[in-house]
Order: structure tokens, then C-alpha cells, then sequence
């Protein structure tokens, strides 16, 4: 199998023989909404390379974090008026409800933020020891240029990155920083937020070093694949990287994967934009499976547009399917297509050829996830 590496640019083999365990780490969701069509494409395309790897004789390790103490959680909470593990505990039960509805094979670990401070603490005593991390006002911040190689992940220069850290939260105008380009591993909470006892006051963790530690915990030093939406490259999976190596002294991560953005009426698919297609308002009206196909028809690099138009699409290719019977067509040619970079449009469409062609194909769907 060969799969792009965001770090390498450039489409590699993947390091996973019949018989070992490939371990996977994907970052998951913030619980303060529900699910909408960018999240679920990214964990579909980890949900098809965990199914071609144990076709081809691997076991999987998938872990999928839940970030229950984040500033936008919190945020929304106070907006609503409720506790913010209460908003959590909805939007999981919602989130579990539209994955098991789109047929994704559950997580082997879901570990939570909130369950993981002892963990949390460990890694920034870790990163305080190494010397690549400072005290200053109330919290700890990670020094980047104690770091060998930082910005090596996303590729870009100090200025871009300083601009996408500003859009993204990470303060790069902070007085306490050294460089704007620092980031928060423990921070004194907000009045009113949640907080925890640390050797360096009460508060609360950074958001990177929280998907750090539980990494760490459930995968160990060097995790197979690691990744997310595209948008997490920088500044997300950069600090991770960065402080991770910084506590263990090893490569954190051997293969990053990252999946593309999804526009909705040409814009990025986001609650800022107001553009979000939920999975549980298209579930109630179109078959979860047909949901499932019309997420498969783009490829997971290329940002793509969702339009209605796909559904029906995908309902006209299942009924397709269903109609050719059951067996193992196009299974070989579907093998070949995902293991060229998971190309799961080009799956498809050699699922189509055999349909059409009178071969039956619920063994090669069932590859795509897909039950027919």
C-alpha cells in the first residue's frame, strides 16, 4: 500500500505487513454540535484504511480522542447555559449515533481530555525537564526554538505560520511568550471554567499537549499514522509533533495523514461560515449507506464540494449494486485502487464496471464499508 505523507509530500509506501499491528491515532471531535459532512469524511477515509489494512492480514489499533475541555466548548456551553460535560455528553451520544448509522468500525479507544490529567501533567513535567518548555505569568509554555525542526510538518515559513496561529487561537501576541510562536501547555482557567490542581497552580491544559498525552498513553512513543482534517496540520499536529519528540526523544509519528477540506456553496464547510450539512438531518432523509457512498466519491486529498446532487447520486449507484448480486467481483480491482493512495472514487468506479457488466459486487463493497 502506498499512501501520502504530509510531512514527505509525496506519496510513500506504507510500512504495514500481514500479521502486525498498525497503530493509529486520528484526532477526534470537540463535543459542542453535531456531526457534519467534513468531520464524518475524515474519519471514513481512517474507517477505509483500517478495513484495506485487515484485508491484507494487519490488526489495527485505532484510537479517536474526544476533546471535552476546549475553548469553544466552553464557549458554547456558557452561550447555552448548561455545564459544559453535560454539552459534551449530547453531542457524543449524537456523534456515536451518526458514525454507527454510516457503518464505521468503532474506535478501539476513545479517551477523553477531562480523564487524562495525571497524563496531561506527567507529559509537561516531561517537556519542563527536556528544557523545552518555560514558566511565565500563570502558565507554561512549550519554546519552540528549543525545538529541531518546527515547521517541517506544515512546510511553512515563521510568517505564515505566526498568521495561521493567530486565526486559529494561538495568541502569537501573548506578553508571556518568548516567541510569538510558543504555545500553551498549562494555562490558568477563566473564571467560571473548569480547573485543576498542577504543580503550577490551578488551571487547566493547552489543547495540544492534551491529544499529545493521550497518544502517548494508548499508542506509545512512535505511533504508526496519525493525522486528521488538513486544517489540523498547523498549528495542531505541528505542536504535537514538536512536544512529544521534546518529552520521549523519539520520532512521535511515522506516517502523518490528513485528509482535505469540504466546501458547501464554495465555502469551507465550518460553524463560522454557517454552511454545515449535519449527518443527522441527511440520515433521516436519504439511506445511511447512500450517505456513506456519496462521502466515498472524492478523494480524501482533494478538497471537493458537498452538493445534494451527490445523493442521489449515491442512491442510484446502491440500488446499482444491490441489483448485481452477491460475490466477488471487482474485489481485485478495488484492492489495487485503495492501495494507491486510497483511491476510493476509483474503487467505485470499478464496482460500477463489474455491476454493469453483470458481475455480482457485495464482496468488494463490503471492502468500501459499504453493506449492501
Amino acid at each position: 500500500m502506498r499512501l501520502y505523507e504530509t510531512q514527505q509530500r509525496s506519496v510513500v509506501p506504507l510500512d504495514a505487513t500481514p500479521g502486525s499491528t498498525v497503530r493509529m491515532y486520528v484526532c477526534g471531535i470537540t463535543p459542542y454540535d453535531a456531526t457534519h459532512v467534513g468531520h464524518a469524511a475524515t474519519f471514513l477515509a481512517y474507517d477505509v484504511l483500517q478495513r484495506r489494512l485487515q484485508d491484507l492480514g494487519c490488526r489495527t489499533r485505532c484510537v479517536r480522542n474526544i476533546t471535552d475541555v476546549d475553548d469553544d466548548l466552553l464557549a458554547r456551553a456558557r452561550a447555552m447555559g448548561v455545564h459544559y460535560l453535560d454539552l459534551a455528553a449530547d453531542s457524543l451520544a449524537a456523534f456515536d449515533a451518526d458514525m454507527a448509522a454510516l457503518g464505521l468500525l468503532p474506535a478501539d479507544a476513545e479517551p477523553r481530555a477531562t480523564s487524562a490529567m495525571a497524563d496531561i501533567r506527567r507529559l509537561i513535567g516531561r517537556v519542563l525537564s527536556s528544557g523545552h518548555a518555560y514558566r511565565a505569568g500563570d502558565g507554561v509554555y512549550f519554546d519552540v526554538s528549543a525545538a529541531r525542526g518546527f515547521g517541517e510538518l506544515c512546510g511553512l515559513d515563521v510568517a505564515a505560520m505566526v498568521e495561521l496561529a493567530r486565526r486559529r487561537g494561538g495568541r502569537p501576541d501573548d506578553p508571556n511568550k518568548r516567541n510569538p510562536l510558543d504555545f500553551v501547555l498549562w494555562q490558568r482557567s477563566a473564571p467560571g471554567e473548569p480547573e485543576w490542581s498542577s504543580a503550577w497552580g490551578l488551571g487547566r491544559p493547552g489543547w495540544h499537549v492534551e491529544c499529545s498525552a493521550l497518544a502517548l498513553a494508548h499508542l506509545g512513543e512512535t505511533i504508526d499514522v496519525h493525522g486528521g482534517g488538513s486544517d489540523l496540520v498547523f498549528p495542531h499536529h505541528e505542536c504535537s509533533r514538536a512536544q512529544s519528540e521534546a518529552a520521549t526523544g523519539r520520532p512521535f509519528v511515522r506516517h502523518w495523514m490528513h485528509t482535505s477540506m469540504v466546501r458547501h456553496g464554495g465555502v469551507k464547510m465550518s460553524k463560522s461560515a454557517g454552511n454545515l450539512a449535519f449527518v443527522a438531518d441527511l440520515r433521516q432523509r436519504w439511506e445511511p449507506m447512500a450517505v456513506r457512498l456519496a462521502l466515498l466519491d472524492a478523494h480524501y486529498r482533494a478538497d471537493w464540494d458537498w452538493t445534494e446532487r451527490r445523493l442521489v447520486d449515491a442512491a442510484r449507484r446502491l440500488e446499482r449494486w444491490r441489483a448485481a448480486g452477491r460475490g466477488d467481483g471487482a474485489l481485485a480491482r478495488v484492492r489495487e485502487r485503495l492501495d494507491d493512495d486510497l483511491d476510493a472514487p476509483g474503487a467505485l468506479a470499478a464496482i460500477d464496471a463489474a455491476a454493469d457488466a453483470g458481475e455480482p459486487v457485495s464482496d468488494a463493497a463490503a471492502l468500501l464499508g459499504v453493506a449492501l
